[in-house]
């Protein structure tokens, strides 16, 4: 009977490895040039329709383009780079922590009511609406499916963005999204720039409005470990939620402290 089995169970692991490999051989092929997208795009809106993707938004897959522009973006991140001084004056940190205070004032029902709910104070909230998007007056015009398809095509990165690319997907067959949606290089959008698995996870209503879009943020920190009324310094317990926002160092260490800086601490 043991001898039986362990053949049996070796048979279905050898099915099993040729189903994988059949599979992994059927999958979309990335690539590093415009030259195989069209072929990509095909093949990938085939393997979205089997896993229960609808029409709309393979429909929308389907009329996007290879987005050399983004590609270019996502080759020149240079400033992640720099010094935290250096990349403070790139960003034009003094600039937003002076509007930052203002819009604390003129804004103070509604960061209290997001304080109230989430337990994140108005600074670092600013800091991050102010670094992402000019508070609002720069959330990108390019194809917001276009780019993250492109960059789910693309080698350097693909289990990131296909998983991203599968979020936007959901969201234009929910009618969250459309395939002429804008947004910035990389597919972020709305005002606090959020990805399509950051939208599904945590937005709250059209993220184009200000209101929404620094909740859904309030929403993403609290999620990520923020704990209210703690610090959020490096070496603090909310430093870590500031961390799962952005992966660069300096753009960490530059949200805590204009984010200071606006809270007046």
């Amino acid at each position: 009977m043991i001898r039986g089995w362990q053949i049996a169970t070796s048979a279905l692991a050898i099915v099993v490895m040729a189903a994988t490999l059949t599979a992994e051989a059927n999958a979309a092929q990335c690539g590093n040039g415009p030259g195989g997208f069209e072929a990509w795009k095909e093949q990938f809106a085939g393997e979205a329709r089997a896993k229960g993707v609808g029409a709309t938004a393979t429909d929308a897959l389907m009329q996007t383009h290879y987005a050399s522009a983004t590609i270019a973006a996502d080759r020149g991140q240079r400033s992640f780079g720099l010094s935290l001084e250096q990349f403070m004056a790139k960003r034009g940190s003094a600039t937003i922590v002076a509007r930052g205070r203002s819009l604390k004032q003129s804004q103070a029902a509604m960061f209290a009511s997001i304080q109230q709910r989430y337990g994140v104070p108005p600074g670092p909230l600013i800091a991050i609406w102010g670094m992402e998007s000019g508070f609002g007056s720069q959330r990108g015009n390019q194809n917001m499916l276009s780019s993250i398809a492109t960059l789910a095509y693309d080698c350097r990165r693909p289990e990131f963005f296909t998983e991203q690319l599968y979020a936007a997907l959901k969201l234009i067959d929910r009618g969250s999204l459309s395939g002429s949606t804008r947004g910035s290089m990389h597919g972020e959008i709305g005002q606090t720039q959020f990805m399509p698995k950051n939208v599904l996870a945590y937005g709250t209503g059209n993220l184009d409005v200000a209101a929404n879009a620094l909740a859904s943020t309030a929403n993403f920190l609290r999620a990520n470990g923020w704990r209210a009324g703690a610090g959020y310094q490096p070496g603090e317990p909310n430093f870590a939620a500031i961390e799962a926002w952005n992966a660069a160092g300096v753009y960490q260490k530059a949200i805590a402290i204009m984010g200071r800086q606006i809270d007046g601490q």
